[in-house]
C-alpha cells in the first residue's frame, strides 16, 4: 500500500477521531459532560464524512476499511462503560451491547480462521441498531448538558437493546450460514 494511500484525507479523518476518544473519556472523567457532547458529535460527523469521502473520491483502502469500524466500536463501547459506571443507563444494557459486539467480531474472527471468509457485510439491522445506540449516546450527554432534555426513557432503552439482540442474532445466523457453504 503506498503512502499517499494511507495517508489519504479520509484516513487521517479516522485517525483523528480515534484521537478524539481519550480525549471524549477525558472530558467525561472530569465531569465536562459539555465538551464530551461536543466532542461525540464532531466524531460521529467525522464518522460519516470519512467513508463517503473515500468512496466519492475513490480513497477506500483496508487500513481505512479495518479502522473506521474499530473507531466506531471503541467510541460506543467508552461511551456504555462509563454510562454505566455513573448510572446514566443500565449496567444490563451495557452488557448486551459490548456482548453482541464481542460475539460478532469472535464470529467474524472464526470465519476467518477457519474458512478464509474475510468480509462480512454489514446489515440493515446492525446499522439500525449502531445508529440507535448512537442516538441513544447523544441523547443522554444532551440530557446531562441541557436541562430542557429528560434522561433516556426505558422505551428508548428497550428499542436500542432489542435491535442490538436482533442484529447479534442475525450476525450468528448470516456466519453459520457462511460456513455451512463451505
Amino acid at each position: 500500500m503506498s503512502r499517499m494511500k494511507v495517508l489519504s484525507v479520509p484516513n487521517s479523518i479516522t485517525f483523528i477521531r480515534i484521537v478524539i476518544i481519550p480525549v471524549f473519556v477525558t472530558a467525561l472523567v472530569y465531569n465536562r459532560v459539555d465538551y464530551a457532547l461536543f466532542l461525540f458529535i464532531v466524531a460521529s460527523i467525522s464518522d460519516m464524512f470519512d467513508g463517503l469521502l473515500a468512496r466519492m473520491t475513490s480513497q477506500q483502502t483496508r487500513l481505512g476499511a479495518f479502522l473506521d469500524p474499530l473507531a466506531d466500536k471503541f467510541l460506543l463501547m467508552t461511551s456504555f462503560i462509563l454510562f454505566s459506571v455513573y448510572g446514566w443507563i443500565p449496567v444490563w444494557m451495557t452488557i448486551t451491547v459490548i456482548s453482541r459486539d464481542l460475539i460478532v467480531t469472535l464470529g467474524w474472527l472464526l470465519l476467518y480462521l477457519l474458512y478464509d471468509i474475510t468480509k462480512v457485510e454489514p446489515s440493515l439491522t446492525g446499522k439500525a441498531a449502531i445508529a440507535t445506540q448512537l442516538v441513544l449516546i447523544a441523547y443522554t450527554l444532551f440530557s446531562r448538558t441541557f436541562r430542557g432534555f429528560r434522561p433516556p426513557e426505558v422505551w428508548m432503552l428497550i428499542i436500542v437493546t432489542l435491535l442490538t439482540m436482533i442484529s447479534g442474532l442475525q450476525y450468528i445466523y448470516r456466519g453459520l450460514r457462511q460456513a455451512g457453504e463451505k
